[in-house]
């Protein structure tokens, strides 16, 4: 799956993009999520949930798909 995230603020979170996307259902379940699935931003592996994400950021999760972020 690859799927476009379209956000009207310069940036969002990484945590916030998981939340959007219903990834995850609450922000307490971001920090598990992502130690126990590998996720990848540009292709660099990422565990922390305050990580911004920028338009043209491509972010991979393994077993869920492919997002970009769009502006």
């Amino acid at each position: 799956m690859n799927s476009k995230v379209f956000i009207t603020t310069p940036y969002i979170t990484l945590g916030q993009m998981l939340k959007r996307e219903n990834i995850v259902n609450t922000g307490g379940q971001v920090k598990g999520f992502l130690i126990e699935n590998k996720v990848t931003v540009n292709g660099v592996r990422e565990v922390r949930r305050g990580r911004k994400l920028y338009p043209g950021d491509v972010i991979n999760i393994e077993s869920v798909g492919t997002f970009t972020i769009i502006s």
